[in-house]
């Protein structure tokens, strides 16, 4: 529930104020972004560590199947969290992740490298649209606002779907 401040326009001179929750609260969110429809998936965790990043592998496994000799390849930031689901998941002596390992293939992204991941840019545009120079009383009200963003990009959708595309410009 921080604010966040992005540029507006004010009269010459004034101080604009922003109002600002004085404690520090938040809603987690894990996401993936299906490149063949624009499709938004979110899972809600209370926390961020490796058994909520592997539930959520699951509950996107599990509500999106796929074809029988198929994967999926989800594209992996550098998030401690990630990288240890990661490590327990493609270690084949770990037979409680085998349902995950044949059915999902991870990318590795390269460390700094926000603006390879399209999830990364589904938040940044959720924050650009719905939350920034906004003030949320309550943390149920800022959850309704990116809920309410989310179902809407739930449903097969070109916005999301041109961030998992690179434009050649030559």
């Amino acid at each position: 529930m921080q604010a966040t401040i992005t540029t507006a326009w004010y009269k010459k001179g004034s101080a604009p104020k922003v109002k600002s929750f004085p404690g520090n609260s938040k809603v987690s969110y894990s996401g993936f972004v299906r490149p063949d429809t624009g499709s938004l998936f979110v899972s809600k965790p209370e926390w961020f560590n490796y058994e909520t990043m592997i539930e959520s592998f699951r509950e996107y496994i599990n509500a999106n199947p796929i074809d029988e000799g198929k994967k999926y390849a989800m594209i992996i930031d550098n998030a401690p969290w990630h990288k240890k689901a990661v490590r327990l998941v493609e270690d084949k002596t770990n037979l409680e992740y085998a349902d995950i390992r044949e059915k999902v293939v991870f990318v590795k992204l390269p460390p700094y490298s926000p603006d390879l991941n399209p999830i990364e840019q589904v938040w940044r545009i959720t924050r650009r649209e719905r939350t920034h120079n906004v003030f949320f009383k309550s943390k149920t009200e800022l959850e309704a606002i990116v809920d309410d963003a989310f179902a809407q990009w739930a449903a097969p959708n070109n916005q999301l779907c041109s961030l998992c595309t690179f434009k050649r410009k030559y």
